[in-house]
């Protein structure tokens, strides 16, 4: 088979057309695992990836370089009432270039829901763990050491053991891994086995055309038929539109732009799904409790995540759960999220060392009152998407209650001080304040909420009045048009998405294959 190649911007000429089999619109975890599959079954496949092509070589380790190269509106996409901030990749790998490396099979009982509750057929533990399997060993997923934790984990290891709370080691696709803890801005060393480094250069060198620097910007139908998807070039220079177009024209056209930009294509191609599209968007509303330690905590440095609790994942039929992890504390990341302004957050960021954080991740999509959110358009030209997450009693109280146990595993783990991320910060010395938090503003744009999981707004199920694709993941108006990515959940998963979307995507593959073979 001929090799493939990676095309940047100006590299594509005003015009140009590519016929395949195949077109993948998105390279991150659902679309360079499908198209992995799809050229090792001598399908030729073009990829389609707004983001620019950057490796190792690029990847300085620095914010400044980083969010505006690799992740959506330079790292600072929200909702659309800036209630929540959005960290999205934007690359090629997509959010597999740019994430924490943590890796999670689907949980049981969110299959059974997604089965018994959204009409979702034949994607059983069963189905899918052959390919996790696979995955697995190819992207040497691997439980991370509990001696290699850094102490920003730790202190999360520390206090959920000494309170008696659940909690565990978090398996991570990583080889070579030399604990650097820059996993958000690129891995500089190849360690992360990413899409970038992994399935996307094997299929490239099996035939794979990935055409970077080019946004799709609508597809076009003929009957009930998907014939081609329009793009616009963008300069990789200075990540602005050239005025090029280019066009690729497949036999199967598949939509793997993540959830957010994969409504939104289809919504630019009038393609609604009878309503439904972009609604029931989930992201893992996530709160962050800030603690200072008298000892060095130094969590820029060391692998970002390595424990978890899951002790308040399922907490009854009518609250939100939510799990526990940490983040790791860059400058930049720690700048723009910290609560306070001027001398409060000058003073928290010259600590910076001494800073531990932890998060608390809440599981949407389960309670029936729970719609998430909605992905419209600002106009059909390239304004920007409009994603709309209302915020309800339930998000709160369920915020409240992760804020005051963060507070107390942070505590149990020798913290001197923990600070809310409310605008009007509460800061507490001892448990003994833990009510503090209890009198404190919990409402809109009063306390910070960040989100670097978005699930949903394609819901797969058998009703296309309440869901965009079939349980095959096609959509269910066309014969030829796919949805493969983490767009597709009915909700969201309760840990963290990739190795789900990864398991998906290789299990879609035959769909697809089939459809193309007619």
């Amino acid at each position: 088979m001929t090799e493939g190649r990676i095309y940047t911007g100006d590299q594509l000429r005003d015009g140009q057309i590519f016929d395949c089999d195949v077109c993948v619109v998105g390279s991150g975890a659902g679309g360079a695992v499908l198209a992995h599959q799809l050229v090792a079954k001598q399908f030729s496949v073009v990829m389609v990836e707004e983001g620019g092509h950057f490796n190792r070589r690029t990847f300085d380790m620095k914010e400044s370089t980083a969010y505006p190269n690799l992740y959506q509106e330079l790292g600072n996409r929200t909702t659309s009432d800036l209630s929540v901030n959005i960290l999205q990749g934007r690359c090629v790998g997509g959010g597999t270039t740019v994430n924490w490396c943590s890796s999670f099979r689907t949980p049981r009982r969110i299959l059974e829901t997604w089965r018994d509750v959204h009409g979702v057929k034949g994607l059983s533990e069963s189905e899918l763990s052959p390919h996790w399997d696979a995955l697995e060993t190819a992207l040497h997923v691997e439980e991370w050491p509990e001696e290699m934790m850094n102490r920003n984990n730790r202190i999360l290891w520390e206090g959920c053991g000494k309170l008696g709370y659940q909690r565990g080691l978090i398996r991570r696709n990583v080889h070579r891994c030399a604990n650097l803890g820059y996993c958000g801005m690129g891995c500089p060393i190849d360690a992360k086995q990413s899409m970038l480094v992994t399935f996307i250069p094997q299929a490239v060198e099996q035939g794979l055309t990935v055409l970077s620097n080019l946004s799709a910007r609508w597809i076009e139908t003929k009957g009930r038929k998907a014939s081609a998807v329009h793009g616009e070039v963008f300069s990789p220079v200075t990540d602005r539109p050239t005025g090029q177009k280019v066009t690729v024209r497949a036999k199967v056209t598949v939509v793997s732009c993540g959830a957010l930009n994969s409504p939104a294509l289809l919504l630019r191609s009038d393609l609604t799904g009878q309503g439904q599209v972009g609604r029931r968007t989930f992201l893992h509303p996530t709160v962050v409790m800030a603690a200072l330690f008298d000892e060095p905590v130094e969590a820029f440095s060391g692998a970002p995540q390595s424990a978890y609790s899951h002790q308040f994942i399922d907490r009854g039929p009518d609250r939100l759960g939510f799990f526990l992890e940490v983040p790791p504390i860059h400058p930049m990341l720690a700048s723009t999220t910290l609560a306070g302004f001027g001398r409060l957050q000058q003073e928290l960021l010259s600590k910076l060392p001494l800073l531990h954080a932890s998060i608390a991740l809440s599981v949407d999509g389960l309670l029936p009152e729970d719609q998430g959110g909605t992905v419209t358009l600002r106009s059909k030209g390239y304004d920007r998407l409009k994603f709309d997450y209302p915020l309800h009693p339930f998000h709160w109280e369920a915020f409240r209650t992760a804020c005051e146990e963060m507070a107390k595993i942070q505590f149990a783990a020798g913290a001197r001080k923990v600070i809310s991320l409310h605008n009007d910060p509460v800061t507490l010395e001892s448990i003994s304040e833990l009510h503090k938090l209890s009198a404190a503003s919990w409402e809109k744009l009063g306390l910070r909420l960040v989100t670097a999981h978005q699930m949903g707004g394609c819901a797969m199920g058998n009703n296309p009045h309440t869901s965009v694709v079939n349980s095959n993941l096609k959509y269910h108006d066309l014969d030829n048009l796919f949805i493969v990515d983490g767009s597709v959940f009915p909700t969201s998963l309760g840990v963290n998405p990739q190795l789900t979307i990864y398991g998906l995507s290789r299990w879609a593959s035959a769909h697809v294959a089939s459809a193309v073979q007619g």
